[in-house]
Protein backbone atom coordinates (compact mmCIF):
# COMPACT_ATOMS: atom_id res chain seq x y z
CA UNK A 1 0.00 0.00 0.00
CA UNK A 2 1.18 3.51 -0.78
CA UNK A 3 0.00 7.03 -0.02
CA UNK A 4 -0.46 7.53 -3.76
CA UNK A 5 -3.12 4.80 -3.89
CA UNK A 6 -5.05 6.42 -1.03
CA UNK A 7 -4.81 9.82 -2.68
CA UNK A 8 -6.16 8.48 -5.99
CA UNK A 9 -9.09 6.77 -4.23
CA UNK A 10 -9.87 9.98 -2.36
CA UNK A 11 -9.53 12.15 -5.46
CA UNK A 12 -12.20 10.09 -7.21
CA UNK A 13 -14.53 10.42 -4.21
CA UNK A 14 -13.90 14.14 -3.76
CA UNK A 15 -14.72 14.68 -7.43
CA UNK A 16 -18.07 12.98 -6.75
CA UNK A 17 -18.74 15.38 -3.88
CA UNK A 18 -17.38 13.52 -0.84
CA UNK A 19 -16.19 16.69 0.90
CA UNK A 20 -15.07 16.92 4.54
CA UNK A 21 -17.02 14.06 6.15
CA UNK A 22 -16.97 14.12 9.95
CA UNK A 23 -18.05 10.57 10.77
CA UNK A 24 -17.42 7.22 9.08
CA UNK A 25 -19.87 4.35 9.57
CA UNK A 26 -19.40 0.65 8.74
CA UNK A 27 -22.62 -1.32 8.38
CA UNK A 28 -22.59 -5.05 9.11
CA UNK A 29 -24.58 -8.04 7.88
CA UNK A 30 -28.29 -7.25 7.61
CA UNK A 31 -27.70 -3.68 8.79
CA UNK A 32 -28.15 -1.52 5.73
CA UNK A 33 -31.22 0.59 6.44
CA UNK A 34 -29.35 3.40 8.17
CA UNK A 35 -28.77 4.79 4.70
CA UNK A 36 -32.51 5.50 4.42
CA UNK A 37 -31.95 8.33 6.90
CA UNK A 38 -29.17 10.01 4.89
CA UNK A 39 -30.08 13.32 3.27
CA UNK A 40 -28.49 14.64 0.05
CA UNK A 41 -26.93 11.21 -0.54
CA UNK A 42 -24.13 10.71 -3.05
CA UNK A 43 -23.32 7.10 -3.93
CA UNK A 44 -20.01 5.62 -5.11
CA UNK A 45 -20.03 1.94 -6.06
CA UNK A 46 -16.97 0.06 -4.87
CA UNK A 47 -16.16 -1.23 -8.35
CA UNK A 48 -15.76 2.38 -9.56
CA UNK A 49 -13.47 3.57 -6.74
CA UNK A 50 -9.79 3.22 -7.73
CA UNK A 51 -7.97 0.49 -5.76
CA UNK A 52 -11.05 -0.38 -3.68
CA UNK A 53 -11.76 -4.06 -3.01
CA UNK A 54 -15.06 -5.55 -4.19
CA UNK A 55 -17.67 -7.07 -1.86
CA UNK A 56 -18.05 -10.74 -2.83
CA UNK A 57 -20.69 -11.74 -0.26
CA UNK A 58 -24.13 -11.88 -1.84
CA UNK A 59 -25.91 -10.14 1.06
CA UNK A 60 -23.36 -7.31 1.32
CA UNK A 61 -23.92 -4.28 -0.89
CA UNK A 62 -20.90 -2.58 -2.35
CA UNK A 63 -21.51 1.13 -1.93
CA UNK A 64 -19.88 4.07 -0.21
CA UNK A 65 -22.53 6.67 0.59
CA UNK A 66 -21.91 10.29 1.51
CA UNK A 67 -24.49 12.69 2.89
CA UNK A 68 -25.97 14.28 6.00
CA UNK A 69 -27.17 12.54 9.16
CA UNK A 70 -28.40 14.69 12.06
CA UNK A 71 -26.68 17.74 10.51
CA UNK A 72 -23.33 15.94 10.35
CA UNK A 73 -21.50 14.97 7.18
CA UNK A 74 -21.06 11.20 7.10
CA UNK A 75 -19.59 8.57 4.82
CA UNK A 76 -21.14 5.13 5.15
CA UNK A 77 -19.82 1.74 4.04
CA UNK A 78 -22.79 -0.36 2.98
CA UNK A 79 -20.97 -3.65 2.71
CA UNK A 80 -17.61 -4.45 4.28
CA UNK A 81 -14.79 -6.83 3.45
CA UNK A 82 -13.72 -9.98 5.29
CA UNK A 83 -10.67 -12.19 5.51
CA UNK A 84 -12.91 -15.16 4.65
CA UNK A 85 -13.51 -13.64 1.20
CA UNK A 86 -9.84 -14.21 0.44
CA UNK A 87 -8.73 -10.63 1.08
CA UNK A 88 -5.55 -9.62 2.82
CA UNK A 89 -5.87 -7.58 6.03
CA UNK A 90 -4.60 -4.49 4.19
CA UNK A 91 -7.46 -4.83 1.69
CA UNK A 92 -10.10 -5.45 4.38
CA UNK A 93 -9.12 -2.21 6.10
CA UNK A 94 -8.31 -0.07 3.06
CA UNK A 95 -11.70 1.72 3.22
CA UNK A 96 -11.01 2.83 6.81
CA UNK A 97 -7.81 4.48 5.63
CA UNK A 98 -9.66 6.10 2.73
CA UNK A 99 -12.36 7.51 5.02
CA UNK A 100 -9.69 8.89 7.35
CA UNK A 101 -7.89 10.43 4.39
CA UNK A 102 -11.18 12.06 3.40
CA UNK A 103 -11.29 13.66 6.84
CA UNK A 104 -13.48 11.63 9.21
CA UNK A 105 -12.82 12.29 12.90
CA UNK A 106 -14.97 9.51 14.40
CA UNK A 107 -15.72 5.93 13.33
CA UNK A 108 -18.89 3.94 14.10
CA UNK A 109 -18.84 0.18 13.45
CA UNK A 110 -21.69 -2.32 13.52
CA UNK A 111 -21.74 -6.07 13.06
CA UNK A 112 -23.88 -9.15 13.47
CA UNK A 113 -22.51 -11.52 16.11
CA UNK A 114 -23.33 -14.68 18.00
CA UNK A 115 -23.96 -14.43 21.75
CA UNK A 116 -21.40 -16.56 23.59
CA UNK A 117 -22.45 -15.09 26.94
CA UNK A 118 -25.69 -16.97 27.62
CA UNK A 119 -27.06 -14.06 29.63
CA UNK A 120 -27.31 -12.23 26.30
CA UNK A 121 -30.22 -13.06 23.97
CA UNK A 122 -30.64 -12.83 20.22
CA UNK A 123 -32.28 -9.60 19.17
CA UNK A 124 -30.32 -7.63 21.78
CA UNK A 125 -27.33 -5.33 21.31
CA UNK A 126 -23.82 -5.41 22.77
CA UNK A 127 -21.44 -2.50 23.05
CA UNK A 128 -17.94 -3.79 22.35
CA UNK A 129 -15.65 -2.69 25.19
CA UNK A 130 -12.72 -4.94 24.27
CA UNK A 131 -11.88 -7.63 21.75
CA UNK A 132 -9.87 -10.78 21.08
CA UNK A 133 -8.19 -11.13 17.69
CA UNK A 134 -8.40 -14.78 16.57
CA UNK A 135 -7.99 -14.06 12.86
CA UNK A 136 -4.35 -15.09 12.78
CA UNK A 137 -2.93 -11.83 11.49
CA UNK A 138 -2.81 -8.05 11.70
CA UNK A 139 -3.64 -5.25 9.25
CA UNK A 140 -0.46 -3.54 10.45
CA UNK A 141 1.87 -6.39 9.44
CA UNK A 142 3.20 -4.98 6.18
CA UNK A 143 6.61 -3.61 5.24
CA UNK A 144 5.99 0.12 5.01
CA UNK A 145 3.44 0.42 7.81
CA UNK A 146 5.63 3.02 9.55
CA UNK A 147 4.87 5.40 6.67
CA UNK A 148 1.26 5.53 7.85
CA UNK A 149 1.69 5.68 11.63
CA UNK A 150 3.47 4.11 14.56
CA UNK A 151 4.17 0.39 14.01
CA UNK A 152 3.64 -0.76 17.61
CA UNK A 153 0.16 0.61 18.29
CA UNK A 154 -1.06 0.67 21.88
CA UNK A 155 -4.32 -1.27 22.26
CA UNK A 156 -4.95 -0.84 26.00
CA UNK A 157 -8.14 1.15 25.22
CA UNK A 158 -9.12 0.44 21.60
CA UNK A 159 -12.69 1.76 21.93
CA UNK A 160 -13.27 5.43 22.67
CA UNK A 161 -14.41 5.88 26.28
CA UNK A 162 -16.30 9.11 25.68
CA UNK A 163 -18.42 7.70 22.85
CA UNK A 164 -18.97 4.46 24.78
CA UNK A 165 -20.28 6.38 27.79
CA UNK A 166 -22.55 8.48 25.59
CA UNK A 167 -24.03 5.49 23.82
CA UNK A 168 -24.66 3.71 27.14
CA UNK A 169 -26.50 6.79 28.40
CA UNK A 170 -28.56 6.94 25.20
CA UNK A 171 -29.49 3.25 25.54
CA UNK A 172 -30.71 3.82 29.10
CA UNK A 173 -32.66 6.91 28.05
CA UNK A 174 -34.31 5.10 25.13
CA UNK A 175 -34.95 1.86 27.07
CA UNK A 176 -32.78 -0.16 24.69
CA UNK A 177 -31.05 -3.25 26.09
CA UNK A 178 -27.33 -2.68 25.49
CA UNK A 179 -25.01 -5.25 27.00
CA UNK A 180 -21.31 -4.56 27.39
CA UNK A 181 -18.74 -7.18 26.51
CA UNK A 182 -15.78 -8.65 24.68
CA UNK A 183 -16.01 -9.46 20.97
CA UNK A 184 -13.93 -12.31 19.54
CA UNK A 185 -13.13 -12.06 15.85
CA UNK A 186 -12.57 -15.33 13.96
CA UNK A 187 -11.83 -15.97 10.29
CA UNK A 188 -14.95 -17.93 9.27
CA UNK A 189 -16.90 -18.28 7.08
CA UNK A 190 -17.98 -21.49 8.82
CA UNK A 191 -19.75 -21.06 12.13
CA UNK A 192 -18.28 -22.46 15.33
CA UNK A 193 -18.38 -25.97 16.75
CA UNK A 194 -19.60 -26.74 20.27
CA UNK A 195 -16.00 -27.09 21.45
CA UNK A 196 -15.08 -23.76 19.88
CA UNK A 197 -17.95 -22.00 21.65
CA UNK A 198 -16.76 -23.49 24.96
CA UNK A 199 -13.22 -22.27 24.22
CA UNK A 200 -14.46 -18.76 23.39
CA UNK A 201 -16.38 -18.59 26.65
CA UNK A 202 -13.34 -19.84 28.58
CA UNK A 203 -11.04 -17.18 27.16
CA UNK A 204 -13.47 -14.39 28.01
CA UNK A 205 -15.52 -13.70 24.87
CA UNK A 206 -19.11 -12.53 25.17
CA UNK A 207 -19.81 -12.52 21.43
CA UNK A 208 -18.18 -13.86 18.28
CA UNK A 209 -18.09 -12.65 14.69
CA UNK A 210 -15.95 -12.48 11.57
CA UNK A 211 -15.17 -8.77 11.21
CA UNK A 212 -14.59 -5.49 13.06
CA UNK A 213 -11.29 -6.17 14.83
CA UNK A 214 -9.02 -5.42 11.82
CA UNK A 215 -10.97 -2.18 11.27
CA UNK A 216 -10.59 -1.20 14.92
CA UNK A 217 -6.86 -1.91 14.85
CA UNK A 218 -6.42 0.37 11.84
CA UNK A 219 -8.60 3.06 13.44
CA UNK A 220 -6.25 3.03 16.43
CA UNK A 221 -3.27 3.14 14.05
CA UNK A 222 -4.79 6.32 12.59
CA UNK A 223 -5.65 7.84 16.00
CA UNK A 224 -9.31 7.63 14.97
CA UNK A 225 -11.77 7.32 17.90
CA UNK A 226 -14.05 4.32 17.36
CA UNK A 227 -17.24 2.90 18.86
CA UNK A 228 -18.66 -0.50 17.89
CA UNK A 229 -21.99 -2.24 18.49
CA UNK A 230 -22.89 -5.87 17.83
CA UNK A 231 -26.39 -6.98 16.93
CA UNK A 232 -26.73 -10.39 18.58
CA UNK A 233 -28.33 -12.69 16.03
CA UNK A 234 -28.05 -16.13 17.63
CA UNK A 235 -27.35 -17.78 20.98
CA UNK A 236 -24.25 -19.96 21.07
CA UNK A 237 -25.10 -22.49 23.78
CA UNK A 238 -22.82 -25.51 23.21
CA UNK A 239 -25.04 -27.74 25.36
CA UNK A 240 -28.16 -26.95 23.33
CA UNK A 241 -26.75 -26.03 19.96
CA UNK A 242 -29.19 -25.88 17.06
CA UNK A 243 -28.17 -25.53 13.40
CA UNK A 244 -28.13 -21.88 12.35
CA UNK A 245 -28.62 -20.70 8.78
CA UNK A 246 -27.35 -17.38 7.47
CA UNK A 247 -30.88 -16.43 6.39
CA UNK A 248 -31.99 -16.63 10.04
CA UNK A 249 -29.04 -14.47 11.13
CA UNK A 250 -29.91 -11.83 8.55
CA UNK A 251 -33.59 -11.91 9.57
CA UNK A 252 -32.77 -11.28 13.25
CA UNK A 253 -30.28 -8.54 12.30
CA UNK A 254 -32.91 -6.77 10.20
CA UNK A 255 -35.50 -7.01 12.98
CA UNK A 256 -33.06 -5.62 15.56
CA UNK A 257 -31.55 -2.97 13.31
CA UNK A 258 -33.96 -0.12 14.27
CA UNK A 259 -32.54 -0.15 17.81
CA UNK A 260 -28.98 0.13 16.49
CA UNK A 261 -30.01 2.92 14.11
CA UNK A 262 -31.60 4.80 17.02
CA UNK A 263 -28.38 4.56 19.05
CA UNK A 264 -26.21 5.72 16.16
CA UNK A 265 -28.48 8.62 15.20
CA UNK A 266 -28.73 9.85 18.78
CA UNK A 267 -24.97 9.54 19.23
CA UNK A 268 -24.34 11.51 16.04
CA UNK A 269 -26.72 14.17 17.29
CA UNK A 270 -24.84 14.30 20.60
CA UNK A 271 -21.34 14.72 19.14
Amino acid sequence: MTQKLLEESCLYLKNKGFENPEIGIVLGTGLGRLIDHIEFAVVAHYHNIPFFPLATVEFHSGKLIYGTLEDKKVVVMQGRFHVYEGYEFEEVTYPIRVMRELGIEKLFISNAAGAVNLNFKKGELMLIEDHINLQGGSPLAFKNVANFGIRFVDMSQPYDLEMCEKIKYIARRENIVLHKGVYASVVGPQLETKAEYRMLKTIGADAVGMSTVPEVIVANHLNLPVVAVSVLTDECDPDNLEPVHISEIIKVAEETEPKMIKLFLELIKDL
